[in-house]
């Protein structure tokens, strides 16, 4: 079985993304990797070079950046890495770079790629989610959050990235059908210094919408505003090992009540059937077998 890890980033270091971390937190499974580095203001490329140049096939790559609608763009830089792949690879396994997975999942996730290796019907693995926020002691517990994604794909000329990279999707817009991965993925990208985050929303938003929109909606400020969240819980687990340098040397300060919730009727309802009666309802972008 081979397994091919395939990335997109670009700017990594002036947006603080843990892409070293996300990269390496699954190359243990990856025979081969590639990463799609994007034409960048700092030493993205550099970093990426440095990591395990006897893996890693670097491609470089140019964003379009007046796609400014729905994050069009990151989907196509997940699809100039995915069509860099091998073709003899049996499993694309796709990481952004905010996700990190923690060791303890490498083997289940291994084993599940083996399971479906030939069953044809499986596109891919679907990996639950953790969304951490503000700081690396809370993750967010309400339903605008993502529960589940896809994260492992088959290597195929029909499946492309969808939409703003969050899932994948094959032939006429068609959902892929997936499989558990039985593992979690941790997602970071709410988890940056104040001010590393506010540059990380300035810049992004010009992804989705036009310069008008940017002037009314997004505030100008030095620092990222954490305070406006709904509902959050303290995390009880561990992090990916990975992760432990860059989290002790975390310099700011969030805390949060947890007992605080301002969630809207309707999303309490949505949490309420997720914790206590395992029904999920809301956007799915797969079809699970």
């Amino acid at each position: 079985m081979k397994v091919t890890g395939f990335t997109f980033i670009r700017n990594a270091l002036i947006y603080d993304y843990p892409v070293v971390e996300a990269i390496l937190s699954i190359l243990p499974v990856c025979d081969e990797f590639v990463v799609a580095v994007g034409e960048s203001d700092d030493a993205t490329l550099e970093l990426i070079s440095q990591i395990s140049p006897e893996k890693i096939r670097i491609i470089e790559t140019t964003w379009d950046d007046s796609l400014r609608e729905g994050g069009r763009v990151l989907a196509l830089e997940t699809d100039k890495a995915y069509k860099a792949i091998s073709e003899d690879t049996d499993w694309a396994f796709y990481i952004q770079g905010d996700e990190v997975i923690h060791e303890k999942y490498l083997e289940p996730i291994k084993n599940a790629m083996l399971k479906w290796k030939d069953h044809p019907e499986v596109d891919g693995l679907l990996f639950d989610y953790i969304h951490f926020y503000g700081s690396y002691d809370y993750v967010g517990t309400s339903g605008t959050w993502y529960p589940h994604e896809i994260r492992v794909v088959r290597k195929l000329e029909s499946i492309y990235s969808y939409r703003d990279a969050q899932g994948f999707r094959k032939g006429d817009n068609q959902k892929l059908e997936v499989k558990s991965a039985n593992a979690c993925m941790y997602h970071y990208g709410w988890v940056k210094d104040p001010s590393a985050m506010q540059r990380k929303q300035e810049n992004f938003h010009k992804l989705w919408h036009p310069d008008a929109w940017l002037e009314k909606n997004v505030v100008k400020s030095d620092q990222f505003d954490y305070s406006g969240i709904d509902a959050l819980q303290h995390f009880e687990g561990t992090h990916p090992a990975v992760m432990l340098d860059r989290i002790t040397k975390k310099n700011w300060k969030f805390d949060f009540d947890i007992s605080f919730s301002n969630l809207s009727v309707k999303d309490r309802f949505k949490v309420f059937l997720r914790n206590y009666i395992g029904i999920e309802i809301g956007y799915k972008n797969y079809i699970k077998i």
